[in-house]
């Protein structure tokens, strides 16, 4: 069985990005094409990191625009069938309903505080913090809007799935297996911390595609994460 890993296909050129998909498929439920890939090759990447592997896309574009424009946003990519897209819960309400709205066969992820933010930049921005308690706010605002999960870091995981209930999907980005490098990741847990703690699917990246084996990474990191499921089921 796969494990709830979003694995983040974040290379330079679309072939790599083909083949870590390909490396890593057989071990985890979903690759996910970040803003970057995405503008550099358009909807061709998507069909292309999906190829032939019987995996989720998950696409990460964390669009925050006026409700009518990140309607006909949502509208276009549905089309691709990812099994997720990323909107900024801080666009409001009637932003993520009309993106609920749009693409009503996709599950639409609310991101509530991006995990390289930390109490003081949310400060410098002007956002009432901590930022667990604006993750609180602002995944509240995203459920009753009818988003069908969450992207928030490690650290809120526990509050949020008390918050919210065990319908709403957590997705955890900021997961690093112990000992890794951290990266541009302010707010940080290991894939069994992150679990232990209720999210649903774990977003790592470059210890996986950074490795001189993706797809060896993502086996071992698999069936370390299988085992903590295990362990807590």
């Amino acid at each position: 069985m796969a494990a709830p890993i979003a694995v983040a296909i974040d290379a330079p050129e679309i072939e790599t990005a083909a083949r870590w998909a390909s490396a890593v498929a057989p071990h985890v439920s979903t690759v996910k094409v970040g803003l970057e890939l995405y503008l550099r090759y358009g909807p061709e990447v998507i069909t292309t990191v999906r190829g032939a592997n019987r995996v989720s896309v998950f696409l990460d574009l964390k669009l925050h625009d006026i409700p009518a424009t990140v309607a006909g946003a949502a509208r276009n990519v549905a089309r691709l069938k990812p099994s997720i897209l990323t909107v900024h819960a801080a666009g409001g309400r009637d932003m993520v309903r009309a993106a609920v709205e749009a693409a009503p066969d996709t599950t639409i992820a609310a991101v509530t505080v991006l995990t390289s933010l930390d109490d003081a930049e949310l400060e410098r921005i002007g956002m009432v913090g901590p930022a667990s308690d604006a993750a609180r706010r602002l995944a509240e605002l995203a459920v009753e809007a009818g988003a069908g999960a969450l992207v928030c870091s490690p650290h809120e995981v526990a509050q949020l799935r008390a918050d919210v209930g065990p319908d709403v999907r957590l997705i955890t980005p900021g997961v690093r297996p112990a000992g890794a490098d951290r990266g541009d990741q302010a707010r940080v847990a290991t894939p069994e911390q992150a679990l232990a703690s209720g999210a649903d699917l774990l977003v790592i990246g470059r210890p996986i595609t950074r490795a001189a084996d993706p797809g060896a990474a993502a086996a071992s990191i698999a069936a370390a994460v299988r085992r903590s499921e295990a362990v807590g089921g």
